[in-house]
């Protein structure tokens, strides 16, 4: 960008502050102002205006042979080198200048610093990058194989990987056509191997994130789940933690939307449709990208899931891709996994659906249903969801929604009677074969309405799972 005249600083300015854009009065403020250089640096590139007011009014400086020595030294002492422009534009009959210190996106020289430290631009505010971010881009500098889910784990061994999740995941990547048919016969080492998940023999860090038996050593494997009375975090009507792979995770987590949010249902021809208040389809597609792009190299981050009365909360370790500011993930944007090898099996698995197209679907779902917008946030540290909900729930209108009970609760309370079953053993008898129908309009509802209990419920997806009538589903079984 080419910065030479007063036109081109006129039309900087009518953009206001942003994440490209920072206005300063005086040189005097010149550290700051290599501050924020620096987090244009580690950002898409950007301009710092010195001569201009925080509201955008030009007032212009003087210029001196020793302000010109001044930025030169500071853009020095930018690490690593870094190619900057800086214009100095006079103001029409006046002595005073305005100027212009500009830089380019420089993706592939990430992370810079100032003075030996990093800095990141949110919007327009500029602050010291964590440092979870700034290992993070050294990482993409360094290459795929340096990233946290590449790192191979040599205490883990094959036999910490659950054969099961691993088997259900080829089947859906064969049933989609996103794997050949080939896959099933392989053994669990070539299937690894093909989906990047070992590296002569030793398994990643990402291999346990997807398919880990236990977390004992992954302790950021982790969902918090609550559901608050209110639109406050005063008072808990329930309050979870969840470890387990990211299969385990995303089941633990659509149970509970399905225990706290309400059901209602319309009939649309011959057949009753049930919806949550929320879309089912964009809360689980906003839980996938919780997962799949979230920030795993520290033990201490998490996934989270708040329900309040007037809204739904989803937020995950991390920050946004690099140049995906949050205007840019309402409209058309390529995809940019935070963690490649981990999007990449769920898309062959058939998880994730496809690329750069969920953050979309969360947007039209909510449309579909006259609920606002999803609203996004990040604080550099952390990335939120927001789904406003319209119904205004309470628990009481809960209860009255949840024991309107459906044909198929009362179907599946009659074949469970008083057994206990796994879900293929119930689908057998009910002679269902499509899994996530099963789930949707007999299983859900019926937990949420209180009808069964799982004999595990801290582990959702325990393989050894079975479900079992409550008193209230012996009631109406009678």
């Amino acid at each position: 960008m080419n910065i030479d005249n007063l036109e081109t600083i006129k039309k900087l300015i009518a953009s206001s502050e942003n994440n490209r854009t920072e206005f300063k009065e005086t040189t005097g403020q010149l550290e700051r102002g290599m501050e924020t250089l620096c987090a244009f640096l580690n950002g898409t590139g950007g301009t710092v205006l010195f001569g201009i007011t925080d509201k955008g009014k030009i007032i212009g400086q003087n210029l001196s042979d020793k302000t010109k020595r001044e930025i030169a030294d500071a853009v020095n002492r930018l690490e690593p080198h870094a190619i900057v422009q800086i214009s100095y534009i006079p103001l029409p009959d006046s002595e005073l200048y305005v100027i212009a210190i500009h830089a380019e996106e420089s993706r592939f020289e990430r992370p810079f610093c100032y003075k030996g430290r990093a800095y990141m631009r949110i919007e327009s505010v500029t602050s010291i990058m964590p440092q979870a971010l700034y290992h993070e881009l050294l990482s993409l500098h360094d290459g795929i194989k340096y990233r946290w889910e590449s790192i191979v784990n040599k205490s883990i061994s094959i036999n910490n990987l659950d054969e099961n999740a691993i088997v259900r995941a080829v089947r859906s990547g064969i049933d989609s056509g996103r794997l050949p048919e080939i896959t099933i016969r392989e053994d669990l080492p070539t299937i690894l191997e093909k989906f990047g998940l070992t590296d002569n023999s030793k398994i990643k860090n990402a291999a346990v994130v997807l398919f880990g038996k236990q977390s004992f050593d992954y302790p950021q494997c982790l969902l918090r789940l609550a559901r608050f009375k209110g639109t406050d975090k005063n008072e808990f009507l329930d309050n979870q933690q969840v470890h387990g792979n990211i299969f385990d995770l995303l089941d633990a987590a659509m149970n509970f939307f399905f225990k706290h949010l309400s059901l209602s249902s319309k009939i649309e021809g011959l057949y009753r449709n049930e919806e949550l208040s929320i879309p089912v389809k964009a809360l689980r597609e906003s839980c996938i990208n919780s997962f799949c792009h979230r920030s795993y190299s520290h033990p201490g981050s998490s996934v989270g899931i708040a329900i309040y009365d007037d809204r739904v909360e989803i937020e995950n370790s991390g920050t946004f891709p690099q140049g995906i500011t949050i205007d840019k993930l309402k409209g058309q944007h390529h995809s940019v996994p935070t963690n490649p090898l981990i999007a990449n099996v769920l898309y062959k698995s058939k998880v994730l659906e496809s690329w750069g197209r969920g953050i979309g679907l969360m947007f039209s779902e909510c449309q579909r249903v006259g609920l606002p917008e999803p609203d996004f946030h990040t604080d550099g540290t952390c990335v939120w969801v927001i789904f406003r909900r319209t119904d205004q729930v309470t628990d009481q209108v809960t209860d009255q929604v949840t024991d309107q009970v459906t044909d198929q609760v009362i179907k599946l309370v009659k074949t469970i009677g008083n057994q206990s079953l796994s879900i293929k053993e119930i689908m057998a008898l009910l002679d269902l074969s499509h899994r996530p129908s099963f789930r949707t309009t007999y299983l859900h509802p019926a937990l949420t309405s209180g009808y069964i209990m799982q004999q595990y419920p801290e582990q959702p997806s325990s393989p050894k799972q079975k479900y079992y009538l409550t008193e209230k589903g012996k009631a109406l079984l009678k």
